[in-house]
């Protein structure tokens, strides 16, 4: 019986010893592809942003010149506005102080 005990613990070992250098083997063969695949290529780079610009929907110009103006003015608005309602708390601060 404890022949067979000492048989299934060699056994375990070899089996973890194996799985210990296929773990290893592939964390090395992990290493290889992480390090071929960290050099950054500028062609690769420039061909892949060109694609993507490719896929971008460009506004009309007058699509365009309409939303500008349209930001424009609310720009303009927001501003008076804010002047506005300052020029009112100084002038209320100036009176009760």
């Amino acid at each position: 019986m404890a022949k067979k005990d000492e048989a299934k613990a060699q056994d375990s070992k070899a089996t973890e010893s194996k799985a210990a250098e296929k773990k290893k083997d592939e964390s090395s063969a992990d290493t290889k592809v992480s390090e071929e695949q960290s050099g950054f290529n500028l062609t690769e780079f420039l061909q892949g942003t060109k694609e993507e610009l490719d896929k971008v929907v460009w506004p009309s110009r007058q699509q365009l010149v309409s939303e500008s103006v349209a930001v424009i003015l609310m720009v303009i608005l927001s501003a008076t506005t804010i002047y506005l309602v300052d020029n009112l708390f100084s002038w209320a601060a100036r009176q009760v102080f």
